[in-house]
């Protein structure tokens, strides 16, 4: 399985290593550590040191995002302080309020939501759900690209990570994905710019195991109906009626 973890924005021979074979860059699966001795008590330090003390991680300390999507709801919160510019990227593109190039026309696009209507286009179980394209390939992109923002107190060292998907150092764009599980081996090339609550790890988790093809990508679309900025002081959305009918082709607004 192809664990990679990038947009398509400088590849032109190759399809979106999102979904297809990747640079050399690629994320691999951690290999299993050799087993080693353990030290001798008296090779153990008397006390610990004071610089090898670990910081605590930085909660979030942001707005909140919303994604109502035909498979539930999830709430992620941003880590405002440590990826300013990624957050900002990301909430100007769900409010409409960041200017962007539609991969399907080529035309620039003012005032538009560009995640409603979009879907998760790979999902693999115990990584990851991956979104953000509005042509829902893998292969798009906003028409422009930005750096990345890594902090050494936020790691892939748990699950409901709201991070950017890439297609190398500062390539970062529209893309995302959310993991299921710690991922060491995404340390230091994919900005993450927020944290998924306990039900919204649910709900990655159930969207990961649905039917997909060779590419990861899901039989029947998972659309991400509409995202939401809740900032400080506001409440939540209220949750959709369900959906009386299959989930149809995502369809992006115009």
């Amino acid at each position: 399985m192809n664990r990679t973890l990038f947009t398509f924005a400088t590849l032109v021979l190759a399809p979106l290593c999102i979904s297809a074979q990747a640079p050399a860059t690629t994320p691999a699966v951690p290999a299993t550590q050799q087993q080693t001795k353990p030290a001798a008590v008296d090779d153990l330090p008397d006390s610990p040191s004071t610089s090898a003390q670990i910081t605590a991680p930085p909660e979030p300390n942001g707005p909140k995002v919303v994604f109502d999507t035909t498979m539930g709801r999830m709430v992620c919160q941003f880590y405002q302080k440590e990826a300013p510019m990624t957050v900002a990227n990301f909430i100007g593109l769900a409010e409409g309020t960041k200017e962007f190039m539609d991969p399907t026309t080529g035309e620039k696009k003012n005032g538009v939501r560009f995640y409603d209507g979009t879907t998760f286009h790979r999902v693999i179980p115990h990584f990851m759900i991956q979104g953000g394209d509005r042509l829902g390939t893998g292969a798009g992109d906003p028409g422009y690209m930005f750096g990345d923002e890594f902090n050494k107190g936020l790691r892939f060292d748990r699950s409901g990570r709201l991070a950017m998907a890439n297609a190398g150092p500062g390539t970062n764009g529209s893309q995302f994905f959310i993991t299921e599980d710690a991922q060491d081996e995404l340390n230091g090339k994919h900005t993450i710019f927020g944290q998924c609550d306990a039900h919204a790890q649910l709900i990655e988790q159930s969207i990961a195991r649905v039917d997909r093809d060779s590419n990861d990508k899901p039989i029947t679309p998972v659309v991400i109906n509409k995202v939401t900025i809740v900032r400080e002081g506001q409440s939540l959305p209220p949750e959709p009626a369900p959906a009386q009918t299959p989930a149809a082709a995502a369809s992006p607004a115009q």
